[in-house]
């Protein structure tokens, strides 16, 4: 039985010749879905290799960063819905990255903690979104990073 791939259909790349949109250009919104467009065909490609999504990579490294997370917490931090939280850790369970545990405080809840082999890939995932990293900021000013960072964040917060 195959699984379900999560991955999305990234968007076309820039095409010479496309500049003139006409008055869309001043829609923010529309600058955001190719800057994402842009940024997810370009981690797509460093991750090929991997065969990790970016919830799977963020997955892991909050897993790794709080070991004995509750899978709920795991939700509310990612800021998914439970059903796709337990889908990308069944996804991540499956290919012995993540391990399930019982809660010490609370009996309800499972706690998430990597494998050996979840270690391991995050080191290699964490080497390629260094990478990843590099090739976005290079864009911008370490000002102009802080900035931006900023402002996105006034808009998912």
């Amino acid at each position: 039985m195959t699984r379900p791939k999560e991955f999305l259909v990234p968007t076309t790349p820039h095409v010479e010749g496309d500049e003139d949109i006409g008055e869309i250009r001043d829609i923010v919104g529309f600058h955001i879905r190719l800057a994402h467009g842009a940024v997810y065909r370009h981690f797509t490609d460093s991750f090929a290799d991997l065969e990790l999504t970016q919830k799977q990579v963020s997955v892991l490294w909050l897993v790794g960063d709080h070991p004995d997370i509750a899978q709920t917490d795991l939700a509310k931090r990612m800021r998914m819905d439970r059903a796709t939280t337990m889908a990308i850790v069944n996804r991540l369970e499956a290919r012995d990255y993540l391990v399930r545990g019982p809660s010490a405080s609370d009996r309800r809840k499972q706690t998430l903690n990597l494998t050996k082999a979840g270690r391991e890939a995050l080191v290699v995932a964490k080497q390629a979104i260094r990478s990843h990293e590099e090739w976005l900021k290079s864009r911008f000013s370490e000002g102009e990073v802080a900035l931006l960072i900023e402002m996105l964040s006034r808009i998912h917060e």
